[in-house]
């Protein structure tokens, strides 16, 4: 398993990462998912047009962007947020060209031939078509997702992490030990996706141009719902110097922003098990048909968004929140508990003592743990010393059988909620600065039910997850053919596994020398062949990180070379408390007697695991730096070469 690791208190951390920001936007810096315009500037006789002045529009927010064609008639707008675009060309002695229908798509180059005719300045030429969206300047392999089809594509859960198996060579993979009850659970959960033959926990997430990744196992954090995005893409190889850390594919995220008019939507996404048509018929030997259950899901993920101006022209604000809540009928688990006779030590029953595959097919032969010797009958005789603490848990937490070979039916709850806000400000400064900030919170918990008196249903771990994540970013042209863009970035996973809080440890039994700090809430049993109580993942604990981000790249366009600097600063953290063996992991066996449920009930162990809480207190520092050159040697061939620096830092 790759681990990356982090931190600080989260307060303290946030407020410093505000302060970092505000400063940076002093000197000018910022960044985001963005996208980009390329094109060189013609006559009619297909002479280039140097000096030509280039503007392109954000037409939903009135974003402008500007710069002038080189000597050979080329211009470069780069670091364009995504959206919709109306593009400007003018030149002395030269028509006005206008080209409207542009829609720019997240980490892509449009490339867009301009045509220029003699004419009078107060002439224009109007192009209303969509630009090309062929790849002329990145030689890495992507795939754009739209607004369209972000929402309208039935994804499981809602969770946009799906869309990675509809690219060029993505797919779901096992998840090992990568995601479990230490990461981030849920509709919009963390997950495991192999791209173009990577690693499961090898792909990149960027959310807003910044860090998205749970740095434990290296697996996503959660992405906002499909209502509150904008663009997916992924990009599967041959990445560009400024992507790293991770060796598979870059998958980049864009949140909607608002716009100078008013938008928004509600929604609700309903499944229901009465809604299905029923299972075809089974039809039996007999002639006779059987008609399947149908399953008993009802889940409904509802919420809305909203988007709008609060200056005109200047500052946006984009909102959004999501509700899940499902329930289902759990299916059955099955155990083996006492009977009223193996309750109080009478094994004398033929059918009585019970196996994985049920009952047993003759007597168990019981023996007497002191002599080795059968005890009459298979039975205990009450004079025997029986364990107080072991009969106290059958008596109070254990249920009995009717049935005669201590056949038990329980099961787990399923309905486990989850809920995320989401909340962007995007402020146009000048024609030359342009500053956002976006934060989003996903909350997802795992219910746990113990009545206090059914410990067969403390096999399933409780989780409260949170995470928090906020991304600042500042753009600034400095001049035509130059722009730095800057972001900060803060994550925070916050994962408090457990049990129920009316969960049973050792003092409740009556067993002592346990640790003084743990709580008395948890302990773990396994009585083979019969029933286990909690899990090994049902301890509780915590398993906290906190990342912090701080990035810049630089561009610019000289000649045939467009030149791209930066770095990459993150400091991680880890902080875990795992008590999975405070309270002792218990194992009987039927090492003593032949029977593990009458070990129980005279104290005989097959095995005890005790030791301190586990604790992980992880840090780590990590700084990259890169350069990169995209030179188009001809209209028909581009280099793309770069170095990046990385050292690994454990």
């Amino acid at each position: 398993m790759k681990q990356r690791f982090v931190g600080a208190p989260a307060a303290t951390g946030i407020f410093i990462l505000f302060a970092v920001f505000f400063c940076a936007v002093g000197v000018h810096a910022q960044a985001v998912a963005v996208a980009e315009i390329d094109g060189v500037v013609t006559d009619a006789t297909g002479n280039v047009v140097p000096g030509a002045k280039v503007i392109a529009t954000e037409t939903d927010k009135q974003l402008i962007r500007e710069t002038t064609s080189d000597g050979v008639g080329r211009f470069i707008l780069s670091n364009l947020p995504v959206g919709p675009y109306r593009l400007e060309v003018k030149s002395q002695g030269f028509k006005d060209y206008r080209q409207t229908g542009i829609i720019l798509g997240v980490g892509q180059t449009t490339e867009i031939p301009v045509q220029l005719t003699v004419g009078a300045l107060t002439e224009s030429v109007e192009v209303v078509a969509n630009a090309s969206m062929v790849e002329t300047k990145d030689s890495a392999i992507g795939q754009v997702m739209d607004t369209r089809k972000v929402v309208d594509l039935p994804l499981n859960g809602r969770n946009l992490t799906q869309l990675l198996t509809l690219t060029g060579g993505g797919t779901t993979t096992p998840a090992g030990d990568l995601t479990g009850s230490k990461n981030i659970q849920g509709s919009n959960g963390s997950g495991t996706f192999s791209v173009a033959g990577g690693q499961a926990n090898g792909t990149n997430f960027l959310l807003d141009g910044g860090d998205n990744n749970d740095s434990f196992s290296n697996v996503n954090m959660p992405i906002p719902f499909p209502d509150a995005v904008e663009e997916f893409n992924v990009q599967t190889n041959a990445l560009q110097a400024q992507y790293g850390l991770h060796p598979g594919a870059v998958v980049n995220i864009v949140t909607k922003s608002g716009s100078n008019a008013l938008h928004g939507d509600l929604f609700e996404f309903l499944r229901n098990y009465q809604l299905n048509a029923r299972p075809k018929g089974l039809v039996q030997p007999s002639g006779s048909v059987v008609q399947p259950s149908r399953d008993s899901l009802k889940r409904s993920q509802y919420g809305g968004t909203a988007g709008g101006k609060i200056i005109r022209d200047k500052l946006f604000f984009f909102a959004g929140y999501q509700q899940t809540t499902q329930r289902s009928n759990p299916s059955n688990n099955t155990a083996h508990v006492p009977t009223a006779l193996t309750a109080v030590g009478n094994f004398s029953v033929e059918d009585a003592a019970t196996t994985a595959g049920g009952c047993q097919s003759k007597a168990i032969v019981l023996k007497d743990p002191k002599t080795g010797l059968q005890f009459p009958g298979n039975t205990i005789p009450s004079t025997y010393a029986f364990d107080t603490a072991g009969m106290k848990l059958l008596n109070t937490y254990i249920p009995q059988s009717t049935d005669p070979c201590g056949v038990f039916l329980y099961a787990y709850p399923l309905n486990n909620p989850d809920w995320q806000i989401i909340g962007r400000v995007d402020y146009i400064k000048s024609d030359k600065h342009d500053i956002y900030a976006r934060y989003y919170i996903y909350n997802y918990t795992a219910l746990t039910l113990f009545d206090g008196k059914n410990a067969l249903t403390t096999g399933s771990p409780g989780n409260k997850d949170e995470t928090n994540t906020i991304t600042l970013g500042d753009t600034y042209t400095l001049s035509p053919t130059s722009v730095n863009s800057f972001h900060a970035t803060f994550n925070r996973r916050a994962d408090n596994r457990g049990v129920s809080p009316n969960m049973f440890g050792p003092s409740s039994l009556g067993i002592t020398g346990f640790q003084e700090n743990m709580p008395n809430t948890y302990m773990q049993l396994t009585v083979s062949n019969y029933f286990n109580v909690a899990c090994g993942t049902c301890a509780p604990g915590y398993f906290n990180i906190n990342n912090y981000q701080l990035s810049d790249d630089y561009q610019m366009t000289k000649g045939k070379h467009q030149l791209s600097f930066g770095f990459d600063f993150r400091k991680e953290q880890f902080n875990s408390l795992n008590n999975q063996q405070s309270n002792g992991q218990w194992s009987f066996s039927g090492s003593a007697t032949g029977d593990a449920l009458a070990d129980v009930e005279l104290g005989k162990t097959g095995g005890l695991t005790d030791g301190n809480a586990l604790s992980d207190y992880m840090r780590q520092t990590i700084f990259a730096a890169y350069a990169q050159d995209t030179w188009r040697v001809t209209p028909h061939l581009t280099i793309n070469a770069g170095l990046r620096w990385e050292p690994a830092q454990p």
